[in-house]
């Protein structure tokens, strides 16, 4: 099978792709799951946990960024760079977040993304799966 540039190069937003693609497909993931698993309904409130070197530099890179857009639904391949900004201040000034683009959660801080410097990440389905069930904080 023929290898392309781009299977070895992803193009993402922000300053640094590498943290902003991933997160952003990750955000992506978890919002599949919630519909497949017929949660997103159930939704009351989101955090995120970020890990490793993406917690050391992420909001120098634009990883929380680049996580919110993604909870909004959007892919790093099809985003338009330039509303990106619009969707953060729609976000910050309405005080919710809409999952998938349809799923309106209120956020109880703008700070949904918490950078944690340790070496070791929990489960992401485990995560992903009790989230829904937690009661809101």
């Amino acid at each position: 099978m023929p290898l392309s540039i781009f299977d070895l190069y992803k193009v993402g937003v922000g300053p640094s792709s590498s943290h902003t693609v991933g997160p952003m497909v990750a955000a992506n993931r978890f919002l599949d799951s919630l519909e497949e698993l017929q949660l997103m309904d159930q939704v009351a409130n989101v955090k995120v946990a970020l890990y490793g070197s993406l917690a050391m530099t992420g909001v120098g890179h634009a990883t929380d960024v680049a996580t919110m857009v993604g909870l909004l639904g959007e892919a790093p391949d099809t985003v338009d760079p330039d509303l990106i900004p619009q969707y953060i201040r729609e976000i910050e000034e309405q005080g919710v977040i809409r999952l998938a683009g349809t799923h309106t959660v209120p956020l109880l801080s703008l700070n949904i993304c918490r950078f944690i410097l340790a070496s070791l990440c929990p489960s992401i389905l485990t995560e992903c799966v009790s989230l829904p069930m937690m009661p809101p904080v």
